[in-house]
């Protein structure tokens, strides 16, 4: 078995639905078609994880399964009151070596998984880390789950990144740094990625939306 088949890959996620998914792309966009990008994204990042070579797949989902749910993933409700406590989770889940992504990542590819796992297992390395270009970051991979690895850090502000390298250091671990990535949080963010990767179903649904929507701006 190869060194990154030897590693689980968890997708975090919630069940995209109107008014719950992406609202900061509301406006311009509608709830529902926040709602559409939101799932499009998803569908990008599970069938990266689906092509990645990987132990296990898992899905931790907040919400119910629906169409969008390729075979070859196990289902698990995420559990906890904030997102440490769900990454935690999330990532005992996989039962050993794993990293945990997103589905704010529509350009992630197999390669960058593929590559994310090979560096978690490289001799001496307890955790991968990707950063993402809002402050947070689009990854992190662990040798062995531990709750400790999430305490005191604050999640979803500018700052997430740079208090999670500091606590795996507090906590004497040695990480690999990944290639940075643009979440997909607001419009902005919407296009840039669409832009660089045109081909995933993300990209095209952006294309899709509705005249007085974000394609309207794309154009201008």
């Amino acid at each position: 078995m190869s060194a990154p088949a030897g590693v689980a890959i968890v997708v975090i996620a919630k069940t995209p639905q109107p008014g719950r998914s992406k609202t900061r792309l509301c406006p311009p966009c509608t709830p529902a078609e926040a709602a559409a990008l939101a799932q499009a994204a998803l569908c990008d990042t599970l069938a990266a994880v689906g092509a990645a070579p990987a132990r296990r797949r898992v899905i931790a989902l907040d919400g119910e399964p629906g169409p969008w749910l390729p075979g070859g993933f196990d289902v698990v409700c995420q559990r906890g009151s904030g997102l440490g406590e769900r990454l935690t989770h999330a990532l005992a889940s996989a039962g050993g070596p794993a990293i945990v992504v997103g589905m704010d990542t529509p350009q992630l590819t197999p390669r960058l998984l593929e590559s994310a796992a090979a560096r978690l297992v490289e001799p001496g390395i307890d955790a991968v880390l990707g950063p993402a270009l809002d402050g947070g970051y689009w990854t992190i991979g662990l040798r062995r789950a531990d709750p400790a690895v999430f305490l005191g850090v604050p999640m979803s502000t500018d700052q997430t990144y740079s208090a999670q390298r500091r606590r795996l250091r507090e906590l004497g671990l040695l990480w690999a740094e990944l290639p940075a990535l643009r979440d997909v949080d607001t419009i902005a963010d919407a296009r840039t990625v669409a832009a660089a990767a045109p081909t995933t179903r993300f990209a095209q649904a952006l294309r899709q939306l509705s005249p007085a929507g974000p394609v309207t701006e794309l154009a201008r």
